[in-house]
Formats: C-alpha cells, structure tokens, sequence
C-alpha cells in the first residue's frame, strides 16, 4: 500500500490552521521552584516563536523520584487545580496558548495519580488523564506512589484540534493509542521519563530507545495520528534519561528528534488534514473487526 503524496482533503471537522507544537526537554535539578521557572521561560520562549502547542514531559516539576520507595516524596503532589497549573493556566491565558503538563497529583490523603492536564489557550483547564498503566520495576517503583487511573482513555477537543494523552508507561499498550483515537484524538502526546539503567546501557541502550520510538511511531500508522513524545534527559541518580524526544506524523514519520543528552526544544508544524488522509487511504478503522476482539478482555487465551 503505497502512501499518498497529496494532503489535499474535501472540508471536513479537521480543517484547522496549522499547529506549531514545541516539544520541551529539560533535566531536573532538586529544587521544585527552579524547575517551575525554568519550564515557563522555557515555554514563554516557545511561544514568542509561534508555538499554539506546548508539550512537557512526565512529573516535570520534580526529579523522578520513584526510583526509591520514600514516603517523604509524596509531599511533591500536589492538588489540581493547584499552584503549577495556576502558574501554567497564567502564561497559557497570556500567550494563547494550549499546554499539555505532568502533575503529581494529590487527589485526596493516602490517594495520588500520575497524570496530565491540559491547558485551554485561556488559562482554563480544560481536562484531566490519570495514567491507567502503572510501572513496578527496579527504579520504576511507581505502584508504591500512584493508583491507577479512573477516568479512561480520554479525547480533548481543544481550540487547536482533538489531543489525546497518555502518559510514559502507556505508551506500551496498543489498546491505549487505539482507544484513545477512538475516543477521536488526532494528536496523541506522551509525556515521558524514560532512560538507561547504567548497567543496561552498553548491551541493551541502543536497541531499548529504538524500541520506544518504534512502539510510538507505530501507533501513529495504526491510528492514523500525529505523536509527540517529549521525554526528560540528563542524570538522575541510577536513571540516564536518554532524551530523544520526538514528533511524528501518521504514517509513522519522523518529523522532529531532540538531542539525547541535552535540554532542547523542538518544534514541528502539524496539518490536521493529513489525519484525513492517512485514515482515508490507509482504512484500517473501516477494516476493524470489531466482532471478533471479545478476547482482549480475558487476561490470556490459550
């Protein structure tokens, strides 16, 4: 099936000007406040380019601290709304722009989530996503901190297009990308710390990160989406996040990478229609036999 070169599609709900979406990679010192501060003139940069989008990566607010079992950690969450999307919703009314947040979120005492929010071009917080997949492995010890989420695979109809989010560990799960795209998401975007455990690197490293950019580009095909993962990157304690955030369009081409050990910012320009085009010459909604995937919901099926 050859892909099309024409992104010429009849008027339809997708015909939006172009987006300009800025992919924000930074490292993460200890101090809360500075990262705070860091990412809005980083974001307030962003946008005096042009950037409508502004994507961040997962817990940014902190240093990815689950790679220990501390209860003194919890006093990183915080409520939603709350004092970063307060600072976010500011410069997002400000600048008109719409972003995309990692918060740890303190939803009640003893109950906390991983999630996202997203940030409507008025200040407004438009939604919230919990991350539904939950980690438990040595420095990913994120079950101890964070129940999974409640709210499902969500869509959010921005004043830019239709944004779907999940958030890092999601991103293994096929039935994510596919029901959140369902649910009518042109864009998915993954906030991300993801990296090399130092005694991994040398063996596994070139093949682990080529693993996460395939896994994501192939839910762009699958979906017929725009993907934008923005990850962290520098050294924090055993973890070397290895950066390389990425956009990429519905075929599964890249259209962006960020430097693997540096902060960088990078921006991509997304035409909404291509979604159209993708999902009109590459039918696989249309070719979904959805009479026959009863067995998804049994744990195994021998």
């Amino acid at each position: 099936m050859n892909e099309p070169q024409s992104t010429t599609t009849p008027s339809g709900p997708s015909q939006k000007a172009p987006i300009r979406a800025a992919v924000i990679q930074l490292d993460c010192s200890h101090d809360v406040q500075a990262n705070l501060d860091k990412t809005i003139e980083q974001i307030q940069l962003a946008a005096e380019k042009g950037a409508n989008l502004i994507c961040l990566q997962e817990l940014f607010r902190s240093r990815y601290f689950c790679q220990t079992e501390d209860h003194n950690q919890f006093g990183l969450a915080e409520t939603i709304p709350g004092p970063t999307t307060i600072a976010l919703g500011e410069v997002a009314k400000r600048h008109s722009i719409v972003i995309v947040a990692g918060v740890f979120e303190r939803r009640a005492p003893g109950l906390f989530h991983n999630s996202a929010v997203v940030i409507e071009s008025d200040g407004s917080i438009l939604g919230l996503y919990r991350k539904m997949h939950i980690p438990d492995d040595p420095c990913f010890y994120e079950k101890f901190y964070f129940s999974p989420g409640d709210l499902g695979f969500k869509n959010f109809d921005t004043s830019l297009g239709n944004l779907g989010v999940c958030i890092c560990w999601d991103q293994w799960f096929p039935e994510a990308a596919r029901l959140t795209a369902l649910a009518g998401a042109e864009i998915l975007i993954y906030p991300t710390a993801i990296g090399w455990q130092a005694e991994e690197k040398l063996e596994f490293g070139e093949s682990q990160l080529k693993a996460w950019q395939i896994m994501m580009r192939s839910h762009a095909i699958a979906n017929g989406v725009f993907l934008i993962a923005p990850n962290r990157v520098g050294l924090e304690d055993s973890i070397e996040f290895w950066g390389s955030s990425f956009t990429c369009d519905p075929y599964g081409n890249l259209m962006q990478v960020a430097a693997v050990d540096r902060p960088e910012t990078i921006f991509s320009e997304i035409d909404l229609s291509l979604v159209e085009t993708a999902r009109t010459h590459w039918p696989f909604f249309r070719d979904r036999r959805i009479d026959a995937y009863e067995g998804l919901l049994d744990r195994w099926k021998k």
